[in-house]
C-alpha cells in the first residue's frame, strides 16, 4: 500500500514537472503574436483608444509569412512615432509597443533561422486574406488537367 501511494505521488510530481517546461522559441513567438493581435483588437474596439488606433496600419500577424519582419519593423516605427502625444502615453499603446519590439527581437535574434516560412504573401499581413500561391511544378500540373 505504501509503495503504490509513493508511486502515485512520484507520477503526479513527474507530470507536474513535465508541464513546467520552458516554452520553446516557436511557442513563444506564436503566443506573443496572438497577444499582439488581441491588444490590437481591444484598441480598435475600446472607445478611449479607438481614435488613436485609427492611426495604426492594419496588420494580421502570421509568423509563417516571410514578410512578417519588415511589417513588424514598419509597425513599430508607426507606434513609436504616433503624431499625437496623448496616444503615445496611453498604457495600452506602450504595452503594444513593448510586445511588438519583443516579438521583433525574438524572431530576429533568438529564433534566428528556426522559424519556417510557408508563404511570402505580403498582402496577407495587411488584409488577413491568404491567396494561394502555386509553385511552378504545381502550376504545370494544374495546366495539364
Amino acid at each position: 500500500m505504501k509503495v503504490s501511494l509513493a508511486a502515485l505521488i512520484l507520477a503526479v510530481t513527474y507530470v507536474w514537472i513535465a508541464e513546467c517546461a520552458p516554452p520553446t522559441c516557436y511557442s513563444r513567438v506564436l503566443e506573443l503574436s496572438k497577444e499582439i493581435m488581441d491588444v490590437l483588437h481591444k484598441l480598435h474596439k475600446h472607445h478611449r483608444t479607438k481614435e488613436c488606433a485609427e492611426l495604426l496600419p492594419k496588420m494580421f500577424l502570421d509568423v509563417h509569412n516571410s514578410c512578417v519582419m519588415p511589417k513588424l519593423r514598419d509597425f513599430l516605427y508607426v507606434v513609436e512615432n504616433l503624431p499625437r502625444p496623448s496616444c503615445k502615453a496611453r498604457p495600452r499603446f506602450i504595452a503594444l509597443q513593448r510586445k511588438v519590439r519583443n516579438l521583433y527581437t525574438i524572431i530576429n535574434r533568438v529564433c534566428y533561422r528556426e522559424l519556417v516560412y510557408f508563404t511570402d504573401d505580403c498582402e496577407a499581413i495587411e488584409t488577413g486574406h491568404n491567396s494561394p500561391r502555386y509553385g511552378e511544378d504545381r502550376l504545370q500540373l494544374l495546366e495539364e488537367n
